[in-house]
């Protein structure tokens, strides 16, 4: 016997040892939204485009066929779809054709009349009642990266060098368009942009249009925020400012693999996520003891999270360099990001760049 969506989710995850904030945290799908398909719940999505793209999301994350969670769903939905006044008001042949057209006047009038009751009397759906209690919400960038659905007036705030910046969104119409306080940032589907957010020269930030309605401001538009700090030339006197500008670890003609080697000395709790690969994404996360190793493979970028500086020693091993990392002091709690970047002559350098402490 075939198990529905929801059984088939949940065991998933109970077998995996897998809390709802677990799930939440690694595929950046709300809890609601995860319950709701752990109990079939389909109404709590604004559209069957979001309920369809996060079951396979859940899904593909649980190691489940999605195909067939596709297919139950779609069978749920045929099942749940009204049958046509015709089949409703279906008469033998021999019933005179005069009564057929009365009861078929009958049934119009009898749903007229109970739409308009409905619409009058009845109270209005959550779904509304939300739409026009909604007051603008305003997140915070604290970590590297931040993906959340965001309406219009909903502001994302940016710590960075001491500053809090914002960025609101303005409008969603055949494109998104997001103000920041230096420009504006118009985006369509699927696409991104980078932008200085301060104007001192420097790319910071990578916005990522991830799904949206056009011209469906009442559903809002998926967005991906995510500190990128692409350094041109100028960054080296970035310091008179007030904040380190990033190290550069090697220069190459062409950006190649390379290799984290992490060897703990103590106690330490270490994050890591690989930038740029749509294959890889997602954060991996242990807590290392005195002797433990940690190899990370990369293309393009990495980022990491230690919670004591002191307690482990990096190495990039990458184009026969092997270059120690240093990053922070003793107890110091870093997130940093090593990655390629392009200087406008051409030449590439990965780069290593503290983006808290």
């Amino acid at each position: 016997m075939i198990k529905s969506i929801g059984e088939q989710l949940k065991a998933a995850r109970e077998r995996k040892n897998i809390s709802i904030e677990d799930v939440e945290r690694e595929i950046n799908i709300a809890r609601k939204y995860l319950e709701a398909l752990e109990v079939e719940d389909f109404s709590q999505f604004t559209a069957e485009t979001y309920a369809l793209g996060f079951l396979k999301n859940y899904g593909e994350y649980l190691g489940l066929d999605t195909k067939e969670l596709l297919s139950l769903y779609r069978v749920i939905k045929i099942q749940e779809a009204p049958i046509p006044v015709e089949q409703l008001l279906h008469t033998p042949p021999n019933v005179p054709r005069i009564l057929m057209t009365i009861v078929i006047v009958l049934a119009g009038l009898a749903l007229a009349g109970g739409g308009a009751y409905y619409f009058f009397f009845m109270p209005k759906s959550a779904y509304v009642e939300e739409l026009t209690e909604r007051r603008p919400i305003e997140y915070s960038l604290t970590e590297g990266s931040l993906e959340e659905r965001f309406y219009e007036g909903d502001t994302l705030v940016i710590p960075l060098y001491g500053n809090n910046y914002r960025v609101s969104l303005r409008g969603i119409g055949d494109i998104i368009t997001l103000s920041t306080p230096e420009n504006d940032i118009k985006l369509g589907l699927n696409s991104d942009a980078t932008t200085d957010i301060n104007n001192d020269g420097i790319a910071e930030l990578r916005v990522s249009a991830v799904d949206y309605a056009q011209n469906r401001a009442d559903i809002g538009a998926l967005l991906r925020f995510e500190i990128v700090m692409s350094i041109p030339e100028q960054a080296e006197t970035a310091a008179a400012d007030g904040y380190t500008a990033p190290r550069v670890i090697f220069t190459a003609a062409n950006p190649y693999p390379f290799t984290l080697q992490a060897v703990f000395s103590s106690y330490c709790m270490f994050r890591w996520e690989i930038l740029r690969e749509a294959s890889r994404q997602g954060q991996n996360e242990r807590y290392f003891v005195k002797g433990d190793e940690q190899t990370i493979q990369a293309q393009n970028g990495v980022r990491i999270w230690v919670s004591n500086s002191s307690a482990v020693k990096i190495w990039v091993i990458g184009g026969g360099h092997n270059v120690p990392l240093e990053p922070g002091g003793a107890g110091e709690a870093v997130v940093e990001d090593i990655y390629w970047t392009r200087d406008e002559d051409g030449r590439y350098r990965l780069l290593q760049a503290r983006l808290e402490s």
